[in-house]
């Protein structure tokens, strides 16, 4: 299709909101903001060290994830707040990069939405120039938070992902993406750098219901729980294993990465819960990484779990709560939900030692 027919996001959004006669175009006004942040941090990345004289932060500091805070993660952190915080949209945001909720200068109107958000998932990976992203989710404030204008506090956003008004994230590879849910199916834009603006390239993505690929940290292994160790083992086993064909295995320690290649052709992701460290239930954060890319694969025909029930059912108890996450090809994940769900299959013992051994009393 000639560019001059392809939609803009803007052109997109406004012919969504066409479908609600009643809405105000608050929620495309916000969208539209949380695009210029991506543009803004995509320009970042694609400059990397070039870019160091421009005042960039200092990074270096340990966030409440208890993780080492690179530049781009402050830089990226920094601009989601800016160019959200002063357009009345917003009753508050939450971010990976900060403790408690950010509020809403008083200077700024306040709105009925909040935005949690990662400013940059894969971070780790800047420094060997593989592809990162930005996650994004989208909720309606609390009633009280909206007649009030109160600041709001973590309660307020300790909503299911089933209440999620929108959800999305930028990918900053090749090409710069937006992939997009507004609860009407996934769309995909790509960041055309002459006009500067995001172009549907995407139309109602949908994941494939079966694969042949799956995406592991199999370092892991040795931590891993029965059910996730079996449906691993039988996907190596290949055509000769109980499955009947052969698997690829990938592996990019980048969740938007993982999350945009599934989209792209199917396969299933998993970081499930082990027994490396039996405090934490999981190693990713359900509010803004589990519950945004687990409402994109819904919507797109795909399944997010925690392997044991859909994550979008699941009630928050904490801002930064972590939690076990299978995402992708909806027969996969089904499947690894029916192993959790079914009795561990016992290895079958020598029979010299069972109970119709040669040495039973």
């Amino acid at each position: 299709m000639p560019l001059s027919q392809r939609w803009t996001l803007t052109r997109y959004l406004i012919e969504e909101r066409r479908r609600f006669p009643q809405a105000s175009g608050d929620l495309n006004a916000l969208i539209l903001d949380v695009s210029i942040a991506c543009k803004a941090i995509a320009r970042s990345v694609a400059f990397g060290r070039l870019d160091e004289s421009s005042g960039r932060p200092a990074g270096g500091e340990v966030n409440v994830q208890g993780e080492e805070q690179k530049p781009l993660d402050v830089l990226s952190n920094d601009l989601f707040i800016r160019l959200n915080e002063w357009n009345g949209n917003l009753a508050g945001m939450a971010s990976e990069e900060l403790e408690l909720p950010h509020q809403i200068p008083s200077k700024y109107p306040r709105g009925k939405y909040l935005l949690v958000f990662d400013p940059l998932d894969g971070s780790s990976n800047i420094d060997v120039n593989v592809s990162v992203g930005s996650v994004f989710s989208i909720l309606r404030a609390p009633q009280d938070v909206i007649d009030s204008g109160r600041d709001v506090v973590d309660d307020d956003f300790l909503q299911p992902g089933t209440t999620q008004v929108a959800a999305g994230y930028a990918i900053y590879g090749p090409t710069t993406m937006l992939v997009l849910s507004v609860r009407n199916g996934v769309t995909g834009f790509t960041l055309n750098p002459n006009l500067g603006e995001f172009i549907l390239t995407h139309p109602n993505i949908r994941v494939p219901e079966d694969t042949q690929e799956f995406a592991i940290n199999s370092s892991n292994s040795r931590f891993w729980e029965p059910p996730v160790k079996r449906y691993v083992d039988e996907c190596l086993a290949g055509k000769v294993g109980p499955r009947g064909k052969d698997f690829n295995m990938r592996w990019i320690a980048s969740m938007v990465a993982e999350a945009h290649r599934i989209l792209m052709r199917g396969g299933v992701f998993m970081y499930p819960r082990d027994t490396k460290d039996p405090a934490k239930p999981g190693r990713l954060r359900l509010l803004y990484e589990a519950n945004p890319i687990g409402f994109i694969m819904e919507q797109a025909g795909g399944r997010a779990s925690t392997g044991r029930q859909p994550i979008l059912g699941v009630k928050p108890t904490a801002l930064h709560q972590r939690i076990s996450v299978v995402f992708g090809s909806k027969n996969e994940v089904e499947r690894i939900e029916r192993y959790h769900h079914e009795p561990a299959v016992k290895a079958p013992e020598h029979a010299l030692f069972t109970e119709r051994s040669l040495f039973r009393d």
